[in-house]
């Protein structure tokens, strides 16, 4: 039994199969057979309850689950721990919160949407152990205030203790996951952290971040309103927090959009992976395919190497390797 306090160091990809409803796919076998191969043992399912759900938010399609049931028993043939999140819950997306009718922390029913779905998952999966399955709750909350989202926690991690007193459960810092919360390990739960800072170098040009576009051309180690940011800026102003949480702390994500120079995001990344290696946290870039991973990124500035027909970063995925 994995203990919230006392994390694997799980080290892997997001796999965004199920991210948007407007786009979903089934999760692919090759990427946990990738991940075994390059030596990762770690899959983060951020997803979107849409894609499950008929004509109501609590109208769950079991057909629909299939291809999250497929994407847990890869995890097991390969080895691969598969931590789901809802990347959209009932009432809260970080990213177009308007397409919610109601909102997480302010309308009771949201909260009792959210929390079933929970009770779905938990009773679905209650066989399943925590060394191979843990739920993420959901993605970067961004709420009122910190007693808003202590309340949205006591109420899922409830509905999840209700079914499987045992389940592994991380729970995303506050303000997007940057803040850590005491609550935490009272709740007897993970910490779920990030690594997009400084955000103007992780996300330079990024087209849905404002103003992404007027941030200046990335440099790692940087000086910024006449601080130096570095390896240890980042120690003492990122992670410092994180550290004297008292219960386990897993990355969530981290990662680089393409138009930062490569070489930028690879010393910005090494400085995170070696702190992170330090501290013994486990990690999720964000993605494995796509803007920000080490296939098919996109990027004008790199010697991609083929990879079963795909482009592969093969300078990235090394230094993950090593760390």
């Amino acid at each position: 039994m994995v203990a919230h306090d006392d994390l694997p160091r799980w080290r892997g990809f997001n796999l965004l199969g199920k991210f948007r409803a407007e786009d979903e796919s089934a999760f692919r076998e090759e990427d946990f057979r990738w991940m075994d191969e390059w030596g990762f043992d770690f899959a983060r399912l951020p997803m979107d309850y849409r894609c499950w759900t008929g004509e109501t938010q609590t109208d769950i399609v079991e057909d629909a689950l299939h291809d999250i049931d497929e994407a847990i028993e890869y995890g097991e043939k390969y080895g691969v721990h598969v931590s789901l999140n809802f990347h959209r819950i009932p009432g809260f997306c970080i990213n177009r919160q308007e397409l919610e009718p109601y909102d997480l922390f302010a309308d009771e029913q949201a909260l009792e949407d959210a929390a079933e779905h929970w009770r779905t998952f938990t009773r679905r999966y209650e066989e399943i152990d925590s060394e191979r399955l843990s739920f993420n709750l959901f993605n970067e909350p961004v709420a009122p205030s910190e007693d808003a989202y202590e309340a949205v926690l006591e109420t899922l991690v409830g509905a999840i203790r209700e079914e499987d007193p045992e389940r592994l459960v991380i729970a995303d810092g506050l303000g997007a996951g940057r803040e850590p919360l005491e609550t935490f390990a009272d709740l007897g739960v993970a910490g779920g952290t990030r690594g997009y800072d400084p955000h103007e170098v992780t996300h330079y040009k990024a087209d849905w971040v404002d103003g992404a576009d007027e941030f200046p051309t990335p440099e790692w180690p940087r000086s910024s309103g006449g601080e130096e940011q570095n390896r240890e800026w980042l120690r003492e102003n990122v992670l410092a927090p994180w550290e004297k949480l008292e219960t386990g702390v897993h990355v969530g994500e981290f990662g680089v959009y393409n138009e930062t120079p490569h070489d930028v995001a690879l010393a910005l990344m090494e400085d995170y992976l070696a702190l992170w290696e330090e501290l013994g946290w486990g990690w999720a870039l964000w993605n494995l395919r796509g803007e920000f991973g080490v296939v098919d990124s996109g990027r004008d500035d790199v010697e991609y190497e083929d990879w079963h027909g795909h482009d592969l970063d093969r300078d990235l995925l090394e230094l993950l390797q090593r760390y």
